[in-house]
């Protein structure tokens, strides 16, 4: 079995968010996939078999399985497109979270994803601890999504994990204006087993929403602060649909021998 390591939303190796990518014939078990995750550690090792319509795609942290995964989807659809579908620029992947679409725009792949709810709630004290800043502001969704100040506190914040932990949502979001783009964020998932997800795709389903809201404009270009750091470009459509897009490059491509 191959496996494709991908930096996704990023032109340059070594930067962006890297996921492993596993293109199978049939389905192992569970446990099987769960444990090449957890060798590979890496923030998703995505799965995806051939069906008769598209491809079934799943994602798995060192953790668990998750329902969404833009990084390791832009990853999984550079595979297809470049190494087993050439001649196409359109890919379909069937998933925990439904039907998701990416397709070829020259150097970039859009991928087509849902919008959440997320409605405001109350800034805690142990809002303030987990992050070592207080929010401005604090809204829940799939994520907890926290608003802060600057761009300088979030480039600078350095949260505790355990309290991160113990907040509400799959993960924990942080953003603020951005000086350059619309918007600089991290994205953190201690529940998952991941401290920090480099650029998460996902998390911008509820980040960018929040920020065509706040700036009253439909694209949204946003930047992931962490180390490797990450630029994703966003797009409000209608019926409660998000387009992010972003750029991907190949690193590594190794033959999984061991029996799964």
């Amino acid at each position: 079995m191959k496996q494709y390591i991908v930096d996704a939303f990023t032109n340059t190796p070594f930067a962006g968010n890297p996921a492993a990518v596993c293109v199978m014939d049939s389905w192992p078990s569970e446990e099987s996939m769960m444990k090449l995750a957890m060798e590979n550690n890496l923030s998703e090792t995505a799965f995806i078999v051939k069906e008769e319509q598209g491809y079934h795609l799943r994602w798995f942290t060192p953790g668990s399985e998750v329902e969404i995964c833009g990084h390791a989807t832009l990853a999984s659809s550079f595979v297809i497109l470049n190494y087993i579908e050439k001649d196409s620029d359109l890919v379909e992947f069937n998933t925990l979270s439904g039907k998701l679409t990416v397709k070829r725009n020259g150097n970039l792949l859009e991928m087509n994803f849902p919008t959440y709810e997320q409605p405001e709630i109350p800034v805690t004290d142990e809002m303030e601890e987990a992050y070592g800043v207080r929010p401005i502001k604090a809204l829940l969704g799939p994520d907890l999504l926290c608003i802060f100040e600057s761009e300088e506190q979030i480039k600078n914040m350095n949260p505790d994990q355990m309290k991160l932990s113990k907040l509400p949502g799959r993960g924990q979001d942080a953003t603020a204006r951005g000086k350059d783009v619309d918007c600089v964020s991290r994205t953190f998932f201690p529940k998952l087993l991941v401290a920090e997800d480099p650029v998460c795709g996902s998390a911008h389903c509820q980040i960018a929403a929040y920020w065509s809201e706040v700036l009253n404009k439909k694209e949204i270009k946003a930047y992931q602060a962490s180390k490797r750091g990450g630029y994703v470009h966003c797009r409000l459509e209608d019926n409660n649909r998000i387009t992010i897009s972003g750029e991907a490059t190949l690193v590594a491509i190794s033959e999984i021998v061991a029996e799964l």
